[in-house]
């Protein structure tokens, strides 16, 4: 009984709506641009969360950076990394005296033109150990990596970046063909999985790895005073342990490094992952903003809405007090009108759906931007469109509901 009394009720909301097309479809269109509009900004601000969490990826996980600490010569303070203290021995203390460090790697490095047959690159070499690539999140495209057994031997191989390879060899497979790095010739053993760029847009592709101790004798020309000393260390975390680690190192390379209480620290920790989490902070911060703006335009809707309906409820006097008089409830006709501010609202929404989803793909294509839409927020649109259709039709409808019969039935 009741889904027949529904039904019928839909069914003369749909006929009054018909009766005036260009008036239904203008109201609709406050929810409509709203409910697109919502979806649009959501999907761009998910969207930039997602790109940063991929450049958090990007770095490596759980990563924490240790720095060489700056020197004062002649009253002149040099930046960061100026002073080598840090040493490859500091490098293996991590893992081992710290609980909360999973891997640690010392990184020295360069920049160096490389040479292949009539082709030259200037790039970025970096000495380092195999732990490098599990603290990076890095993976062999081709070829293996180099080993521990190439770090002790101090061996001529080397790892390349792609951008590395697309500048060098075109096409050409370079696994087991010798480059030159600073006229000394090394053996290409394997090429790396695309990283693309950084937070920071630097090309993470463009680099060639090499065993530290090669980096170091054959290389950098390094000093046999500063043979042990590195440039900085890279510390993997164990997962959740990020800040705790950080604690944990500064005060082991401060007993080791034999510094004073009252001394500053000689070195520079960076915790890379609380900067992120602030960029992704003030993402999740923009994409509400952009959602609860666009929520806006709903509400101008709705009270659009609720003009309409207003409009109808004077228009339509006579019949409301027609229908009064054969015996209608007030619950009936206000469900009447309700149903048709609903159907109003809920009409608009299904077209800014569509709107919605076409204008995110848009964007993506045309600004390439990147984009996440999210059936969550899709679907909280349209619930929300249903429901402003109740919220701004319930007064209209109660007006129509507890209007005096006799006065209507007179209503010209």
């Amino acid at each position: 009984m009741k889904f027949r009394k529904l039904a019928a009720s839909v069914r003369i909301a749909l006929s009054a709506l018909r009766i005036n097309k260009m008036r239904s479809a203008l109201t609709m269109l406050g929810i409509v641009i709203g409910v697109a509009a919502v979806i649009a900004m959501v999907a761009v601000g998910s969207g930039a969360q997602s790109r940063i969490k991929e450049q958090i990826a990007s770095i490596g996980s759980n990563l924490i950076i240790v720095l060489s600490g700056s020197i004062t010569s002649s009253g002149i303070r040099m930046g960061t990394g100026y002073a080598q203290t840090l040493t490859m021995d500091d490098a293996a203390a991590i893992p081992r005296d710290c609980d909360a460090a999973a891997l640690a790697c010392p990184v020295v490095r360069s920049g160096a033109q490389v040479v292949y047959g009539d082709n030259n690159w200037g790039t970025q070499i970096q000495g380092t150990t195999p732990d490098y690539l599990a603290v990076r999140d890095l993976r062999i495209q081709e070829g293996q990596a180099f080993t521990t057994q190439d770090v002790d031997g101090a061996t001529k191989v080397a790892l390349l970046g792609k951008t590395v390879v697309d500048n060098l060899f075109f096409g050409e497979d370079p696994v087991g063909k010798v480059i030159r790095i600073r006229a000394v010739p090394f053996t290409v053993v394997g090429t790396l999985v695309a990283k693309g760029q950084s937070p920071t847009g630097q090309d993470q592709d463009d680099v060639i790895l090499i065993p530290i101790t090669t980096a170091k004798k054959k290389v950098l020309g390094t000093s046999q005073a500063n043979y042990a000393a590195v440039g900085s260390i890279l510390v993997q975390a164990r997962e959740g342990r990020t800040k705790e680690v950080e604690d944990q190192i500064r005060v082991l390379l401060r007993q080791r490094h034999r510094l004073q209480p009252n001394e500053d620290d000689d070195f520079t920790i960076r915790n890379l992952e609380e900067v992120f989490k602030a960029q992704e902070t003030s993402a999740s911060v923009m994409s509400m903003l952009l959602a609860a703006i666009a929520s806006v335009s709903l509400i101008v809707g709705g009270i659009g809405i609720m003009n309409i309906m207003l409009v109808s409820v004077t228009e339509r006097t006579r019949e409301i007090g027609l229908r009064q008089a054969v015996g209608a409830k007030p619950r009936d006709i206000l469900g009447q009108f309700l149903v048709e501010a609903v159907t109003l609202s809920l009409a608009g929404g299904a077209v800014g759906i569509l709107l919605g989803v076409s204008a995110s793909m848009l964007i993506s294509h045309f600004a390439e931007w990147n984009v996440l839409l999210s059936p969550g927020a899709i679907a909280m649109a349209f619930l929300f469109s249903a429901f402003v259709g109740v919220f701004f039709g319930f007064y209209p409808a109660r007006k129509a509901a507890y209007m005096d019969p006799i006065e209507a039935l007179r209503y010209e």
